[in-house]
């Protein structure tokens, strides 16, 4: 997946989540878990492209760790929504498939930016 299209799938992504906490129940456990779910999932694409715009490879990779933070926060977040009841888990399967896809991928590229980075420098402890 290039560059481009990761930023598309993660923006994609975000603006499903915006209409998924726009349609959540108004009851205050939906609107705490929504507000938290809006917050982590819309970060996913604006550090993906900030981690497209690093300074260095250790950059790149730090804010890379934020996007798969924020993905695997996000995940925790349409979880509880499932397991609390307040959407069922067929509505909200191809968000989690999504973020679970976006997370494997992020910690791919971690990966791949580590061992280039250790191959470059072999004194580094990255």
């Amino acid at each position: 997946m290039t560059e481009k299209e990761f930023k598309d799938r993660t923006k994609q992504i975000a603006l499903r989540i915006i209409k998924l906490v726009e349609a959540l129940p108004k009851n205050y456990s939906a609107q705490v878990i929504g507000k938290q779910l809006l917050r982590s999932a819309t970060s996913v694409g604006a550090n993906y492209r900030a981690a497209c715009r690093g300074k260095s490879t250790a950059d790149v990779i730090h804010k890379l760790s934020i996007v798969e933070e924020e993905a695997d926060e996000s995940l925790y977040w349409i979880e509880l929504l499932v397991e609390s009841q307040t959407m069922s888990e067929k509505q909200l399967s191809s968000l989690h498939t999504d973020m679970n896809e976006i997370v494997a991928m992020t910690v791919s590229s971690i990966k791949t930016l580590r061992s280039k980075k250790t191959i470059q420098n072999p004194k580094s402890k990255i």
